[in-house]
């Protein structure tokens, strides 16, 4: 396929160096330049602009928030502009419900194909095109975007023929990272106080009740207190709560762990953490509790 990337960021570049390893023909953008050199070494073609690399079978999007989709998307040298009639836009983006109904109709409405199709994974998985990925649109949509979905992701969920339910998923999924985040710092912060070792707590727990990779990986970040650099941002992070509460105000669905993590992540941006990964939330309890950190 003749594909168009929009957005090296750490997650992008990791996708689109999957795409081009997958043999497909990839057209890279991006505003820092040099991502964009860094991609072509390895077989991808340089884009001057949305505009080129807007012109193949389908263009991917993997950009930070709803503000900087629409600006690739909209005005007359943006992706809707610009992709034929029939191509796909796959739009990985972590991004609001409501922007992705949009995003659905006015793709329909210029005869263009719309696939949701947000991650889940850390920087390290997407740079070995093992991501999970979650999905939704047409049938059709989803099968002329089925050859991108393979090679970026190691399984694929289609969950729904609404582009948006793909997006709900993964916000409400992020909802729940976040939630064990806060789970396990104060836990962490409760043991620590009274001189138990972090990291044999961290090894009772996943040994025990919590295996899940998401304990293991944010369980010794916070035990090490390493929350940088930063694998998915703080901002980032706070960012996806919002378009969480967002949903849950259209929806009329209570969410007060998310308020209280809105707090927390609105904590951590006030106080100076804007530069550090979305964990180190789970480094304010230990603060708060006057616990020596490392």
């Amino acid at each position: 396929m003749k594909i168009g990337f929009i957005g090296l960021g750490q997650m992008g570049s990791g996708m689109a160096a999957s795409l081009v390893k997958a043999g497909h023909e990839v057209t890279v953008y991006n505003r820092t330049r040099s991502k964009v050199d860094d991609l072509v070494k390895t077989g991808a073609l340089a884009a001057a602009s949305v505009a080129d690399a807007s012109g193949g079978d389908a263009v991917v999007t993997m950009l930070a928030n709803d503000a900087a989709v629409e600006s690739v998307v909209y005005g007359e040298q943006g992706v809707l502009a610009r992709l034929r009639k029939g191509a796909t836009h796959v739009s990985s983006s972590t991004i609001s419900v409501a922007l992705a109904e949009r995003l659905a109709a006015d793709h329909g409405a210029a005869g263009q194909q719309f696939v949701a199709a947000p991650v889940f994974g850390r920087p390290d998985v997407a740079a070995t095109g093992e991501l999970s990925v979650i999905v939704g649109g047409s049938r059709a949509a989803i099968a002329s975007a089925t050859p991108i979905l393979e090679a970026i992701g190691k399984k694929t969920f289609v969950v729904s023929e609404a582009p948006k339910a793909a997006n709900l998923v993964k916000l409400s999924g992020n909802f729940l990272i976040a939630s064990v985040i806060e789970g396990l710092g104060e836990a962490m912060a409760l043991v620590a106080k009274d001189g138990i070792d972090q990291e044999q707590y961290l090894e009772i727990l996943t040994s025990t009740l919590f295996g899940a990779p998401v304990y293991r990986t944010y369980g010794k970040l916070i035990a090490d207190g390493k929350f940088q650099p930063a694998g998915f941002a703080a901002p980032l992070g706070a960012k996806d709560i919002g378009l969480v509460l967002a949903a849950a105000g259209d929806l009329k669905v209570p969410m007060p762990l998310a308020s209280l993590l809105r707090d927390r992540f609105l904590t951590l941006l006030a106080t100076g953490g804007d530069h550090l990964d979305w964990s180190a939330i789970g480094g304010l309890a230990a603060r708060d509790a006057g616990n020596r950190t490392r």
